[in-house]
């Protein structure tokens, strides 16, 4: 059974810096797809950025682009998102997800968070203007 944690989150003023974390606990296989998702109170939740393990590809959110960045380290099995530049409009509770079933998705799909079977319990994240 594959379990998330998160970590990382807090206050910051904008344009300041965060790096979330996500380990990943238990049996995974080569490729998979790993995903942060936001929501912030009274808002749908976000697609931020995804990759797929094992393959290296990437996708990120309109809103993020040139501002986040996702990356894993397979020996430590954690999944981090590096958040630069950081904007009131970033605040949010940000859940890292996993996908172990889904063989393929588009990059629309790996923003979207229905195909995702595994959810971490959020991490806050504040952004003061």
């Amino acid at each position: 059974q594959v379990q998330l944690v998160e970590s990382g989150g807090g206050s910051v003023q904008a344009g300041g810096s965060l790096r979330l974390s996500c380990v990943i606990s238990g049996r995974t296989s080569g490729t998979y797809y790993m995903g942060w998702f936001r929501q912030a109170p009274g808002k749908e939740r976000e697609g931020v950025a995804s990759m797929w393990i094992g393959v290296g590809s990437t996708y990120y959110a309109d809103s993020v682009k040139d501002r986040f960045t996702i990356d894993h380290d397979n020996a430590k099995k954690k999944v981090y998102l590096q958040m630069n530049s950081l904007k009131p409009e970033d605040t949010a509770m940000y859940y890292c997800a996993a996908d172990t079933w889904t063989p393929t998705m588009t990059a629309l799909q790996a923003l979207r968070g229905h195909l995702y079977n595994i959810w971490g319990q959020g991490t806050q994240v504040t952004v003061s203007s």
